[in-house]
């Protein structure tokens, strides 16, 4: 029977309404309304294509920015399976696009594959492909992990060019290679009619076809408008803080990365996989939640069988320990730099000499090494004889001159943190003679406490919830009810500080003075603490929100790496961590917090995070050389700190392994040490 046409539209009208009902089912759905395409979380519309058309693709490249954009409406609609497709074609003069989006909805977001077909019988020169999605708000609070925490208003403060800004005003940009993303989503929240609302764009990476460059990516990211904000996918272009066709190469600022237009020859197919949440948000400052977790979802990068064993990884740093370990008339320790360095002993930060006070009593049995215990037993005594004065205690000491210098609340505040579980190792196993350690740590744990019962203290930034898990410990092994209050203090203001985002944790490493994972860490650690210690609810839920920021600097995608030292190595990048919105490379970091966030999986009954956890540990162990040696900077995208980096096209892909400070090998064998006394093994 052959069907006229008019019923073939009443039977795909019918099909489309019927898949539309079922649909609403889901928290997300699709739809067509007019020209345009909606997403909608359950009644609500929440983003659509750009009125001007579903498809956009630019023709030409003129200041240094994609130009000539043609665009193209549906033509056609049908279902297949959970799938809908839409398709339109445009006309140029050189010949024809042919355009598909397919859509279905897939646990809570819409999974969205777009073919880009040219029929021409040209090459387009300098063509540009797109995915845009706008939003009805302009005022939005973005989150793009590693990169740019609700406009990294801390960082903008201190040294605005080193950092990404945005302030969701008309002209703001903030677009980036999806190479640069640890999680590659874009996600913001606003504040509409209704309540807070989310949105965000995930993308699953891939060079460009046709790139005009070597190593051209996709790029993503977000764009102010007249009264909206359009999430974007573009073949390449990338921008931010006002410049166009600039990469964030370095510390200080960026370089030009322009011309990153795409040839597109005849008969050539592009299929691009991206996703799409729309959502409600509980709270002010969480609605990156949603989009965090459905990225562990979609990459799912819990693998363990191709990467490092935890006995080798705990061998080899044992075996560079002991490379580092020096001894003389006055002084025992782990030395922080290689030998051709001024040698120092340094607590805390980069040199985490005091670590292994904690670790080696936990690891030297399975070690079958007695000489570890003697090792720890020294380095502590010695570091307990730094001089602790009414503001804290210097964290370097330099073996030539014999003089402790340079205090700081981070340093402090994580070797405070080692000193007191190696205390507590001790009592309980007997391993060491803490006596010496308990007189430094008791003194230590006065002075801060003082400082932050005091009215007038107010900190800086987030460094100082370092010193919360240490007073919570500390309160514990000298049965002092004012440390605790300290650390309950120094708790509840940062959760009020920080857990609506208007300003997110920042200032936790010493190099950089912006938002960063380890001044997340630091109320991370302290939250969770304080949730141990107390059992109330209210640090859980602190802990969790600190969590997930942490782990949004975590790698959840192996990033294919050009020709050079890590693709030499066949280099997986998932578990790795990003710095901060500053230093824009990856580190081993995440080690130290993987047990924390087994933890954070456990009691929140996660099973994602404690998988993640594992992951975090081994995958990190990779790149150790015969020596038991590891570099510091891992350069996945187009950004260094070090060698010549006047080329940014030559940036990614490089890896310094020369800077082999001593936390490299510290955080490992930390956290061994507290994944044996949970009793996890992997």
């Amino acid at each position: 029977m052959t069907i006229q046409p008019s019923r073939i539209t009443l039977l795909l009208a019918l099909v489309l309404f019927v898949q539309a009902s079922i649909a609403q089912l889901q928290r997300n759905a699709i739809r067509q309304q007019g020209t345009r395409l909606v997403v909608f979380d359950e009644d609500d519309p929440v983003m659509s294509t750009p009125p001007e058309g579903v498809w956009s693709v630019a023709t030409a490249w003129e200041h240094d920015w994609p130009a000539g954009w043609r665009h193209a409406g549906i033509d056609s609609a049908y279902v297949t399976g959970e799938w809908t497709v839409y398709s339109g074609g445009l006309r140029l003069p050189e010949g024809d696009w042919q355009f598909t989006d397919s859509y279905k909805a897939e646990q809570g977001r819409i999974k969205c594959i777009r073919r880009f077909e040219w029929k021409g019988k040209k090459t387009l020169e300098k063509a540009t492909l797109s995915i845009r999605w706008q939003i009805d708000a302009l005022q939005v609070k973005p989150l793009q992990p590693g990169i740019n925490y609700h406009g990294n208003p801390s960082g903008e403060r201190n040294l605005p060019e080193n950092v990404v800004r945005y302030h969701g005003k008309r002209g703001d940009i903030a677009i980036f290679e999806e190479h640069r993303y640890p999680m590659p989503f874009t996600s913001v929240e606003w504040k509409g009619p209704k309540g807070l609302s989310g949105a965000a764009l995930h993308s699953i990476p891939s060079p460009v076809h046709g790139g005009n460059h070597f190593d051209q990516w996709w790029s993503l990211g977000l764009q102010a408008l007249e009264n909206k904000t359009e999430l974007m996918l573009l073949s390449g272009p990338v921008a931010y803080n006002g410049r166009q066709s600039v990469a964030k190469a370095l510390q200080q600022g960026p370089l030009p990365y322009g011309d990153t237009y795409t040839k597109i020859s005849p008969g050539t197919v592009i299929e691009k996989t991206y996703y799409l949440q729309a959502y409600p948000v509980a709270r002010k400052g969480s609605g990156f939640e949603v989009p965090l977790r459905a990225s562990l979802d979609i990459f799912r990068p819990y693998g363990l069988d191709d990467l490092p064993t935890t006995k080798d990884i705990i061998d080899a740093k044992l075996r560079f320990a002991r490379s580092r370990w020096v001894e003389g008339k006055g002084y025992a320790g782990f030395n922080m730099y290689p030998s051709r360095i001024k040698p120092q002993i340094v607590m805390g930060w980069c040199g985490q000499a005091e670590a292994l006070g904690y670790a080696l009593q936990v690891l030297a049995a399975d070690a079958g090494d007695a000489s570890l215990l003697a090792k720890a037993q020294a380095s502590l005594d010695h570091l307990s004889s730094s001089p602790v004065g009414g503001n804290g205690f210097p964290v370097i000491y330099d073996i030539g001159t014999q003089i402790w210098s340079r205090p700081d609340p981070v340093s402090e505040g994580q070797a405070m943190q080692s000193i007191a579980l190696a205390i507590r190792t001790a009592r309980k196993q007997k391993t060491a003679d803490p006596r010496k350690w308990e007189v430094f740590l008791r003194k230590a744990a006065d002075v801060h406490a003082t400082r932050i019962l005091a009215v007038s203290w107010k900190p800086v930034n987030t460094a100082e919830a370092f010193y919360i898990a240490p007073l919570l410990i500390a309160s514990e092994l000298f049965r002092e009810s004012r440390f605790k209050a300290a650390a309950r203090k120094a708790a509840d203001y940062y959760a009020a500080r920080h857990i609506d985002m208007d300003e997110p944790y920042w200032g936790g490493t010493l190099d950089a003075t912006c938002e960063d994972k380890e001044g997340a860490w630091a109320a991370f650690q302290g939250f969770l603490e304080m949730y141990e210690s107390t059992k109330e609810a209210k640090y859980l839920d602190y802990a969790r929100h600190a969590g997930l920021v942490t782990l949004s600097y975590t790698t959840v995608w192996d990033i294919p790496m050009p020709a050079g030292r890590l693709a030499d190595h066949h280099f997986k990048s998932r578990g790795w961590t990003m710095v901060s919105a500053q230093n824009q490379h990856l580190d081993v970091f995440g080690v130290v917090f993987a047990p924390a966030v087994y933890k954070l999986g456990q009691y929140t009954h996660d099973s994602s995070l404690i998988r993640l956890a594992k992951v975090m540990f081994r995958s990190c162990g990779q790149l150790i050389d015969p020596q038991g040696s590891q570099g510091e900077q891992i350069q996945h995208t187009n950004f260094a700190q070090h060698g010549d980096m006047s080329d940014v096209y030559r940036l990614r892909g490089g890896y310094s392994e020369g800077w082999t400070v001593f936390w490299i090998t510290a955080h490992f064998l930390h956290a061994a040490a507290q994944f044996k006394e949970m009793g996890v093994a992997f």
